[in-house]
């Protein structure tokens, strides 16, 4: 007789069952992308990771017959519940074999937690940071994912609407052809925004010329996003830990930093798209990975955009064309076919229109889901 049973991750074994669970329900799965298991590991220790210090959490592990085959993350962010005055939960990290009973387990311990502490809503996939992966694929699942995404399998969707999680914010990710010459939109524009001359794009040679501008380039994200959706402000610990993150990532050449006399008023960041290196290491840095996963980056024909800003008082100066003029420059000059533009808010007409404009067109879709919890 099977017996189906959830517990609480509260030893190093079933925080490694945890981790390395996708890795078993994926095993057959093509596209999917393992993820970096130092950094998971990491991640999951409390006392490296200070978002738990803000964050209470509930770690889960389904078992059936003592063989994981499910689990969750309750959420409850207190810095951003406070900030925005809401009483909302969070899940994350949810991943389960194809059966309504397990899911159903994982889910009502977690929405009975949350209830228990006072909340009245959950949202998900949501992590405890703005830059952990969100929201479920919901179209494209013949693509990879780009970094800090998730990647489900099709029924995942199923499962999370049958109990009772409904579809609240939407997400669309661009493939963006690199053209063989500017766009004629960029051109024009360009004209114009060269002739001011306290704008400058800052160039960079290497690594050490970016650490000067990690924690500015932070800062500003704070700033301009300060109203997304989710989105909770880092503290100065946890911008070194993110610039410690990406710096080994970053390419020089793809930072893209305007200063308008000599105040940082955008940045936009792009990286070869890492799949086929991360792929080939397992999900671990050493002995040989990380040489697997740069050569691999050199290797690539797509461009992944991560993140952009725009402080509010340059907005309309031209700086996103002119960002956005060296980043294509930059992709013709390397032999890039296509960008991806990362996810965007269904929502963000204005963005999503930039996109199209220079070809881009969706080929990913992810969704948030949410729902009413009893008190």
């Amino acid at each position: 007789m099977e017996t189906l049973s959830v517990k609480e991750a509260d030893s190093k074994k079933k925080i490694r069952d945890f981790i390395f669970l996708p890795s078993l329900l994926h095993k057959h799965h093509l596209n999917w992308i393992p993820p970096i298991y130092a950094d998971e590991w990491r991640y999951f220790n409390k006392k490296k990771n200070s978002a738990f210090s803000y964050c209470d959490t509930l770690i889960l592990v389904a078992y059936k017959n003592n063989i994981p085959v499910g689990r969750i993350m309750g959420i409850i962010n207190t810095r951003d519940n406070r900030l925005k005055k809401t009483t909302t939960a969070r899940f994350s990290f949810f991943e389960c074999i194809d059966d309504q009973e397990t899911a159903h387990l994982l889910f009502g311990a977690v929405e009975n937690w949350a209830s228990g502490k006072g909340m009245n809503k959950i949202i998900g996939p949501f992590g405890m940071y703005y830059h952990d992966p969100i929201g479920f694929m919901v179209e494209g699942f013949m693509e990879k994912p780009a970094i800090a995404t998730w990647y489900n399998f099709e029924y995942i969707i199923t499962l999370v609407e049958k109990e009772g999680y409904k579809a609240d914010k939407g997400l669309v990710v661009y493939k963006i052809p690199v053209p063989d010459s500017m766009p004629p939109l960029y051109q024009r524009l360009s004209k114009k925004i060269v002739s001011n001359e306290k704008l400058r794009l800052v160039p960079f040679r290497n690594k050490r010329d970016i650490r000067p501008y990690i924690i500015p380039i932070l800062e500003l994200m704070n700033e301009t996003y300060e109203d997304v959706y989710g989105f909770v402000p880092l503290d100065r610990q946890e911008m070194l830990q993110l610039g410690s993150d990406y710096i080994k990532l970053i390419d020089p050449g793809l930072l893209k930093v305007v200063e308008y006399d000599g105040e940082l008023a955008g940045f936009m960041v792009g990286m070869p798209n890492l799949n086929e290196g991360i792929i080939r290491s397992g999900g671990y840095l050493f002995p040989f990975g990380l040489l697997k996963i740069l050569m691999a980056g050199r290797k690539s024909r797509q461009l992944d955009l991560l993140i952009g800003a725009i402080k509010k008082k340059y907005r309309g100066l031209g700086i996103d064309v002119m960002m956005g003029m060296s980043i294509l420059e930059t992709a013709q000059k390397r032999g890039y076919l296509f960008m991806d533009s990362h996810l965007e808010m269904e929502s963000n007409y204005k963005v999503r229109a930039e996109m199209e404009k220079t070809g881009g067109s969706i080929y990913k879709r992810y969704m948030i889901y949410s729902k009413q919890l009893a008190r």
